[in-house]
């Protein structure tokens, strides 16, 4: 055991520090809380000041994220009605686009009749060349009332339209000659319908109006053929 050293008083370790009353502690306890609280509500305040300062900041990146995701689907609708609606024309281009259409699909629909293998396409393909050789002589007598002038043959653009064609055969003829279809016509309706609501002559206007059930038919009948499985007799 440690030795116990002798001769040190109680005494003298009291006379070395103050002693406090009861009432002096208290008052002590009551100073130190009071700092301690005031340090609190001071570190509360800037903790509050920079959390609303974080808020604001979040909101603020928030709202411009909302504004520009707005601005973008705006954007996107102008662009994609832009890109779905047909350009305008005047009378005349118009008339040279529907004669090139009706000569463009007379020529396909005499072509599949002998390289096409399904019958149902061949039958499709007649009734093509019947109405568009009647539309293009409906289109001539509208367009001699305006002193518009028809096309009387196909252009490059159109004849180079035909020349892959000429080099299918069978199946692959088939499924080239529906997706042409599909998109011709789907085409040929965006410009009839503009020319319907925006012709300056009230004849070509007309002829648009009453062109479009005809096109319409032709364009379900080539989903039609779209949707319809091949027959052995085409494979």
């Amino acid at each position: 055991m440690f030795p116990i050293r002798k001769g040190l008083a109680l005494d003298g370790v009291l006379a070395n520090h103050s002693v406090q009353t009861p009432a002096k502690l208290v008052q002590n306890q009551r100073g130190l809380f009071s700092r301690l609280m005031k340090k609190k509500k001071n570190l509360c305040s800037r903790l509050g000041h920079h959390s609303s300062a974080r808020i604001a900041n979040t909101g603020e990146k928030k709202m411009k994220t909302i504004v520009s995701a707005v601005c973008c689907v705006a954007l996107g609708c102008v662009l994609v009605f832009a890109q779905g609606s047909a350009p305008a024309m005047t009378d005349q281009q118009f008339v040279d686009f529907a004669a090139q259409t009706d000569m463009l699909e007379a020529n396909l629909g005499q072509l599949a009749a002998t390289q096409a293998s399904s019958q149902g396409v061949k039958d499709y393909a007649q009734m093509l060349v019947t109405d568009h050789t009647d539309d293009y002589t409906q289109l001539g007598m509208v367009a001699s009332k305006d002193n518009l002038v028809v096309p009387k043959g196909l252009d490059a653009a159109h004849d180079k339209m035909i020349a892959p064609f000429k080099n299918l055969k069978g199946p692959a003829f088939d499924h080239r000659y529906i997706q042409e279809m599909i998109a011709g016509h789907t085409k040929a309706i965006q410009v009839y319908t503009k020319e319907s609501a925006d012709a300056q002559s009230a004849d070509v206007k007309a002829y648009a109006n009453q062109t479009l059930p005809t096109l319409q038919k032709h364009l379900d009948g080539a989903k039609n053929l779209a949707k319809a499985k091949p027959s052995s007799k085409s494979m």
